[in-house]
């Protein structure tokens, strides 16, 4: 049995990939399929993390040891997190966005990290 690869470029590359499908995919859901709100996202969300997990188990043979899920959740996370202030600020320019439409904005954001994590770390009998 070889040792498990923890090369952290191709944990890199993988999370750069998950961010690119989602914007993909959420231009694409949303424009030709005219799905919108959070049936979408959580769409979206399951697509790529289910595809994430997929493309990890082809390259590795093997599910993500801790310190790998962590790395790809926080990098998968973190650039998704900066895209979506930017998005923020871009609403604030527009019209200051009340309580409800923050907490709304916030629950599309953390549906793609907390999908990650659940499809990354599920246990399979």
């Amino acid at each position: 049995m070889n040792p498990p690869n923890t090369d952290n470029a191709s944990t890199t590359r993988l999370a750069i990939g998950g961010v690119v499908a989602v914007i993909v995919l959420n231009l694409l859901v949303r424009s030709f399929v005219k799905l919108g709100g959070v049936l979408s996202t959580l769409l979206v969300a399951a697509l790529v993390a289910g595809g994430m997990a997929l493309w990890f188990h082809l390259q590795h043979r093997r599910r993500p040891l801790p310190s790998e899920r962590r790395r790809l959740i926080a990098l998968y996370g973190g650039i998704l997190a900066l895209l979506y202030l930017a998005l923020l600020g871009m609403m604030w320019l527009k019209d200051e966005p009340g309580p409800m439409g923050l907490f709304i904005f916030g629950l599309h954001y953390f549906s793609y990290p907390l999908l990650a994590w659940v499809v990354l770390s599920r246990k399979r009998a």
